[in-house]
């Protein structure tokens, strides 16, 4: 093992200096004026009445650190398609790798499980999230790495077209049959028993045509996957589908990511109810790759529901800055599309490969195991290692030790799908893979420290930007409080939150209070002379104080 592969990347990126960031928000001290008027308080306003000095707003967020430069080659065969679509559509790096990696777990999955050091088995399933504004081609580069998923799609549906109209007569027939058995009156119990065995059960519907949706929830899932193929993926390049939808919602929410949890482990999907009875479907799998503008993002990737179930921790998430500006128009390269092409022949012919079905089934999966070779399972050994040290209480990866307790599963699945992306037959994880997986691993850890660290996934932060953004495109410096809830921004016109939103831009002296009853806030720095109303003030207070900076 050379020393250089100790360098993982995330080794590299500093943590902004958190408790410094807190040191220099200074809080005003509030000089108090006796009740009286006298002469020396009229003349210190009288050049400056109903005037107050406010400090300097403060960021709403501590700096957010670079990101490292995403480990692009360690994708493999992958990298080339990825470098292509960066060309092509000109994105992020990292949105184009997170589309290719992602389309290949949803192809790769269905064919084998890793085996760790250890004995146990793991799914190829992997789940992404990609934090991106409306604007940044999401779509786009999507489109290019999930084509051959598209291509598959719609063989589906042609094949399935004509193998449900044989169905629709053979399972007419079939029933008419069974009905003519169990109502003829001359049969007695053995003999009609005898004539139902020898028609056999029901024929089995066809499998629905289609490999990825937008949306999940733990009642569609169980409904349908019993007539859908066995591997499946979330595919949304409009997040807020999958974010927003019904299985996201308050009620459901916890049911929904019990269920996903359970996909991303390989267990069977289990649901019982009283009227539909008990579901039981092994041999699923599902992978993920959901794209979030940055608003929804936050409800999801810092929830803590979803944090404390352990979803979360199941997630790569890649957060890159929009490179908008910069994207000037070019024509496609015939290499880069040659390249797409080539990665989109191999994924198709993975999706089109017979996966191996348990005895009997149809769309019930027995994958085949995956080892390690002994160079693979001891890079992986050492990285397990690695990571674990840094998770103690007072080490860098200690705030996100629920994502660095699962890097090295991560790291072997991402090794899983790269051996089966270049060689469906392969018989085991080399190496080269290994190392590969590693790297990108190490660049997952740096990602999920970088954001938490700035704190950009906290919601209430992230309202409260959106309240000051709104403030400032008002043109007014301004703003009755009854007006935040009547037009402010949709996730703050309810008082609760409309209150903590206001509570955090004043402790930012982002606006000050001017007024109690009725309540109205204004921008610091719009206007030079604020007149605000003290913290500690009374509704009816009648004198300013001073504050001293």
């Amino acid at each position: 093992m050379s020393e250089e592969f100790l360098d993982i990347p995330f080794d590299d990126i500093p943590t902004p200096p958190l408790a410094a960031y807190a040191d220099t928000r200074e809080a005003p001290s509030i000089a108090k004026h006796s009740k009286g008027n006298g002469a020396a308080e009229t003349s210190r306003h009288e050049s400056d009445e109903s005037s107050i000095a406010v400090a300097d707003p403060l960021p709403l967020f501590p700096p957010l650190p670079s990101a490292a430069p995403y480990p692009i080659d360690a994708l493999g065969f992958l990298s080339t398609a990825a470098k292509a679509i960066v060309r092509k559509v000109q994105v992020p790096p990292e949105i184009a790798a997170q589309s290719v990696l992602a389309v290949a777990a949803l192809a790769a999955q269905a064919h084998a499980d890793v085996m760790l050091p250890f004995g146990q088995a793991r799914p190829l399933s992997l789940y992404f999230a990609t934090v991106i504004g409306s604007g940044d081609r999401k779509s786009s580069a999507d489109n290019e790495a999930s084509w051959p998923i598209s291509k598959r799609e719609k063989s589906l549906r042609e094949a399935y077209a004509l193998d449900f109209k044989e169905w629709k007569i053979a399972s007419a027939a079939w029933n008419a049959e069974k009905r003519k058995i169990e109502n003829d009156k001359s049969l007695d119990i053995d003999q009609r028993g005898g004539k139902l065995r020898r028609i056999g059960d029901e024929p089995a519907r066809p499998l629905a045509p289609f490999l990825t949706t937008g949306d999940l929830t733990l009642e569609g899932l169980t409904k349908n996957w019993t007539s859908a193929h066995p591997a499946l993926g979330v595919f949304t390049a409009e997040g807020g589908t999958f974010t927003g939808g019904h299985g996201m919602s308050d009620e459901a929410r916890l049911r929904t990511a019990a269920a996903a949890s359970e996909c991303w482990d390989g267990k069977p999907i289990k649901r019982i109810r009283a009227i539909d009875g008990v579901t039981i479907l092994p041999g699923r799998r599902l992978s993920m790759h959901v794209m979030i503008q940055p608003d929804a993002s936050a409800g999801f990737l810092a929830n803590p529901v979803l944090r404390d179930q352990g979803l979360l921790s199941r997630v790569l998430v890649a957060a890159p800055e929009s490179i908008a500006g910069t994207r000037l128009y070019r024509d496609p390269h015939p290499n880069d599309d040659a390249a797409i092409n080539a990665y989109g022949a191999r994924i198709l012919s993975i999706l089109e490969a017979p996966a191996t079905m348990a005895d009997g089934a149809v769309n019930e999966l027995a994958p085949r195991a995956l080892p390690m070779s002994d160079d693979a399972a001891a890079a992986w050994k050492q990285f397990f290692n690695q990571v674990e040290l840094r998770s103690s209480n007072n080490s860098d990866l200690a705030p996100i030790r629920d994502f660095a307790s699962k890097a090295a599963e991560h790291a072997a699945r991402i090794a899983g799908v790269l051996t089966i992306t270049n060689d469906l037959d392969a018989e085991e994880v080399g190496l080269v893979a290994m190392e590969n997986a590693v790297t990108l691993a190490g660049w997952y850890l740096a990602e999920a420290k970088r954001l938490q660290s700035a704190s950009r996934l906290d919601p209430k932060l992230l309202r409260a930007a959106d309240l000051l953004e709104w403030l400032k495109g008002r043109g007014k410096a301004d703003c009755p409080f009854r007006e935040i809830l009547r037009t402010g921004p949709n996730q703050v016109r309810t008082k609760a939150v409309a209150d903590e939103a206001v509570r955090i831009l004043i402790e930012h002296n982002s606006i000050v209070e001017t007024s109690k009853r009725p309540r109205a806030f204004r921008l610091v720095g719009t206007v030079d002379r604020a007149p605000a109303l003290p913290k500690d003030a009374p509704s009816d207070a009648g004198s300013i104080v001073d504050i001293e900076l």
